[in-house]
C-alpha cells in the first residue's frame, strides 16, 4: 500500500483516491497544485493513499463476499497502519481531515464513521454511498459495517458521542454524472443522529469531474484550517 506526503507542518489531511485509482490520483489530476498555497503556508500536511476499489467494489468478476472482505481488510489497514503512521509523522497530533471525491468520498465518510476518534472533519465531494447495486442482494457483517447508511442509524453510546465530534461537509453538484440524492441521503442519516453536517448541493453546471473537485477542496480546506 503506497502513501505519499506533501508539506512540512499543519493539519493532516488524508486524501482517498477516486474510483479505481491509486495514491498518485490527486497529483496526476493537479489537485496538489491547487493545494500548494495551503501546503506552503504550513496550514495543511497532505497524505495520499492507495485504495482497494479495483479489487473490491468495482471488480465485476468477484463474489460480493470478496468485495466486502476487501473493504474490511482496507479498514484494518487504515486503523492499524496508516492512521498511526500519520499521527506519528505529525508529532502525535490527532484530528485528521479525511477527504475524497466519488468513491473517495465514501472512503472518507466510512473511515470517520467507523473510527471517529481519529478525525476532526470530513470533506466528501460527489460521493457514491449506496453499494447495494454491486452486491446482488448479498449482505454480511463486513458489508454492514462498511456501509454508514446501514450502521450509523444504529450507533449508540460512546461511539455515537465520538462521531458527534466530527464535522462533515457533504457536497454534490447537479450536473453530469452527479448523484445529489445519495449525498442528501448520507447527510440525512448523519444529521438524524446529531452529527454536524454541512450539506451543499451546487448547480446543474457543476459536474462529476476534477475541475469541480479542484475548486471545492481548496475552498473547504481554507475554511477548515
Amino acid at each position: 500500500m503506497n502513501v505519499a506526503c506533501w508539506g512540512h507542518f499543519g493539519v493532516p489531511v488524508l486524501l482517498f483516491p477516486t474510483g479505481a485509482a491509486d495514491f498518485l490520483d490527486h497529483e496526476r489530476f493537479l489537485m496538489l497544485h491547487k493545494l500548494e498555497p495551503l501546503i506552503d503556508a504550513g496550514r495543511i500536511k497532505v497524505y495520499t493513499c492507495d485504495a482497494i476499489t479495483a479489487d473490491g467494489w468495482l471488480n465485476g468478476t468477484a463474489h460480493p463476499a470478496h468485495k466486502s472482505w476487501m473493504q474490511a481488510s482496507f479498514d484494518r489497514y487504515l486503523v492499524n497502519e496508516l492512521l498511526p503512521h500519520i499521527q506519528d509523522d505529525c508529532g502525535g497530533t490527532t484530528g485528521i481531515i479525511a477527504a475524497g471525491a466519488s468513491i473517495g468520498a465514501y472512503n472518507a465518510v466510512a473511515a470517520a464513521c467507523r473510527h471517529p476518534e481519529w478525525f476532526s472533519r470530513v470533506i466528501a465531494m460527489s460521493g457514491t454511498y449506496d453499494f447495494d447495486r454491486w452486491m446482488n442482494g448479498f449482505k454480511d457483517a463486513n458489508y454492514y459495517f462498511s456501509q454508514p447508511l446501514y450502521f450509523v442509524p444504529r450507533l449508540e453510546g460512546p461511539e455515537l458521542d465520538a462521531l458527534r465530534q466530527v464535522h462533515f461537509v457533504i457536497a454534490s453538484g447537479q450536473g453530469r454524472a452527479e448523484a445529489p440524492d445519495e449525498s442528501r441521503r448520507m447527510a440525512e442519516v448523519l444529521s438524524a443522529r446529531g452529527v454536524p453536517v454541512d450539506l451543499q448541493i451546487w448547480g446543474r453546471d457543476v459536474h462529476h469531474d476534477w475541475p469541480t473537485w479542484r475548486t471545492w477542496l481548496p475552498h473547504f480546506l481554507d475554511i477548515a484550517t
